[in-house]
């Protein structure tokens, strides 16, 4: 589409695959407003100049290095694009109805993904079109639960988990599961090495390895948190107190900050990076991103893979074609920049750290309706989590109607 026939953007929450275009768009010629909870602009805030500068980065090692496929490696956009759609942000509170038009209106609820994510629930000729964006997991620590939706006349829901379950003690055993790997890489001297998102991923794992430390469960190791981004999410985590949960209150009141281990180490840095290359001793390194296609964390992988004392640990959804989804299918050698290095460090995959709710969850979710949307529309999944969605959706509740988008397919609402 032309970027100047849009007049608004209502954004969901600010993981970068739901907001890392906007700086290209926005080069393009979009000039609308932007609307978004006052964390997601917090976030963005710090996520979409990392995205631009992390672009400029590899460009520029691309080019300096010859590694690049094209006669000049060109980012995709540039901090300049970036602060230019930062420009466009405005707040709007949950539970807030913001009129966008002559009876057309949205307001956000509460979506229990991450720090700020929210349910965009539009209203128009007395119809209700809800968007979920990212349904996020129930009885988890930090944020808030999903909140529950009685109506709408027209859904479009996300599917990334809809064929498949989070681990039956979803509370417990993705704990128990870094536990041991933190255990039993510290006792063969070797380091964790973590992909994380740096929102919500990084500040959920931190909680656990706290709660491990104080129980005693794990030792108390050296914890680098190696991502400008995440270190700036964890002071905004802190900040949008109206955001925490019961558990995450609780905890405030028995801990100086819940989300931080005894020993722990924020680099910021590219010297601070590089230094942590040359501790040898058990450790923990925490680095973004979470599929390990880009920013600090391939350099780690890098240094580390090729040692088999060590562990690499995702604590997410690995998407097709990612250096990650390559990792867990059991590569046994990987490309960084045109090299390929031996994978001969031991490589886990937990989900019981996924910020998006199952199809379990999702399912309890939708319990809330007390009517069938008109419409039902199953997104945001590869193809087997939508089909398995919607065939969970139809033993649940027979008679509900539910369609899969094929792709460039438009419908009249």
């Amino acid at each position: 589409m032309d970027p100047r026939s849009v007049d608004a953007i209502v954004l969901t929450h600010a993981h970068i695959d739901h907001t890392g275009y906007l700086p290209r768009f926005v080069n393009q010629g979009f000039r609308g407003p932007i609307y978004a909870t006052p964390a997601t602009l917090d976030l963005l805030r710090i996520l979409l100049p990392d995205s631009a500068h992390l672009q400029e980065e590899e460009a520029r090692f691309r080019n300096k290095h010859r590694r690049t496929k094209h006669p000049v490696a060109l980012p995709l956009y540039t901090t300049e694009d970036a602060d230019a759609a930062l420009r466009l942000l405005k707040p709007v509170n949950y539970h807030s109805p913001f009129r966008l038009a002559d009876g057309f209106e949205f307001d956000l609820l509460p979506a229990g993904h991450i720090l700020g994510s929210a349910f965009v629930r539009f209203r128009a000729e007395s119809k209700i079109v809800l968007f979920t964006g990212d349904i996020g997991r129930f009885d988890t620590p930090i944020i808030k639960d999903p909140e529950a939706v009685d109506s709408a006349d027209y859904l479009i829901m996300e599917s990334t988990y809809g064929n498949r379950l989070h681990e039956v003690d979803k509370e417990h055993l993705g704990k128990i599961e870094l536990r041991d790997i933190i255990v039993e890489t510290a006792s063969r001297g070797g380091t964790v090495l973590i992909p994380s998102f740096a929102v919500g991923r990084a500040q959920e794992i931190l909680y656990t390895m706290r709660e491990l430390e104080e129980s005693g469960e794990i030792p108390i190791l050296p914890v680098y948190v190696d991502s400008p981004m995440a270190v700036n999410a964890f002071e905004i985590y802190q900040a949008h107190t109206e955001e925490h949960d019961v558990e995450m209150n609780t905890a405030k009141a028995l801990t100086k900050n819940p989300m931080c281990t005894q020993n722990i180490h924020f680099s910021r840095t590219v010297e601070e990076s590089k230094a942590i290359n040359d501790h040898n001793d058990p450790a923990v390194i925490i680095s973004a991103n979470g599929m390990a296609t880009g920013g600090r964390i391939v350099h780690h992988l890098m240094n580390r893979l090729p040692d088999g004392r060590n562990s690499v640990v995702f604590v997410g959804f690995q998407a097709a074609g990612t250096r990650g989804r390559y990792l867990v299918e059991g590569a046994r050698t990987i490309r960084i920049y045109g090299v390929d290095y031996a994978v001969r460090a031991e490589v886990k995959s937990i989900q019981g750290f996924s910020a998006h709710g199952d199809y379990k969850e999702i399912l309890r979710w939708l319990e809330s309706f007390k009517a069938a949307p008109t419409r039902t529309y199953l997104v945001h999944g590869e193809p087997r989590a939508i089909v398995g969605m919607k065939e969970h959706i139809a033993e649940k509740h027979p008679g509900w109607q539910v369609a899969v988008p094929r792709y460039r397919e438009s419908f009249e609402l």
